[in-house]
């Protein structure tokens, strides 16, 4: 259970899926796919969508075709769309004024990409009283072992639903869940 006990709320957050970083990702369209029935089911049981576009100078410069969100995922007037620098989207931007608006307290966390954005991101919201769902098939990323990474992108993101599984700290957790099984309800 969430720290922020005034929060009952959950939000679905939608990050970083971009032209940039999703057009080479692992499994991108069965990803897609899967956000956009989050997306679909969220709208329908009014659970706030909250998007995260992140923004890099030097490969997907605001503006720019990288810096889009991939043209199948459609964001809505009424859904807020929050800009950011860094791996966090809760570092430096309005996110948290954004969820306290409308009182949420738990994240379902869905997006690109999943060894910076996705961990930096979950990892922000534990340390700040959230709860935190992974969604295990809907986030991704590109193959990172030209950049160091040990492993390629299937199994980065097993690793981390299984990393995300055992998350907690005091009066909150993480947790992993698919699509099929995503409950945005307590």
């Amino acid at each position: 259970m969430t720290n922020l006990v005034d929060r009952p709320g959950t939000a679905l957050l939608v990050i970083d899926v971009q032209q940039g970083n999703t057009s080479g990702a692992h499994d991108r369209d069965r990803v897609i796919g899967n956000i956009q029935a989050l997306l679909a089911k969220a709208r329908a049981e009014d659970v706030p969508v909250v998007w995260v576009q992140h923004n890099d100078p030097d490969n997907m410069p605001k503006g720019s075709p990288q810096w889009e969100y991939a043209p199948e995922l459609v964001r809505l007037d009424s859904e807020p769309l929050v800009h950011k620098q860094y791996a966090d989207s809760f570092e430096d931007t309005d996110l948290e004024e954004r969820l306290a608006e409308r009182g949420v307290g738990r994240l379902v966390v869905t997006g690109a990409q999943t060894e910076e954005c996705i961990r930096g991101t979950l990892h922000g919201a534990l340390v700040r009283g959230y709860d935190a769902t992974l969604v295990a098939d809907a986030h991704t990323t590109e193959d990172m072992r030209e950049w160091g990474f040990p492993v390629g992108p299937a199994e980065s993101i097993a690793y981390t639903n299984t990393y995300w599984s055992w998350a907690a700290a005091p009066g909150r957790k993480g947790d992993v869940a698919p699509t099929a099984e995503v409950d945005f309800g307590r």
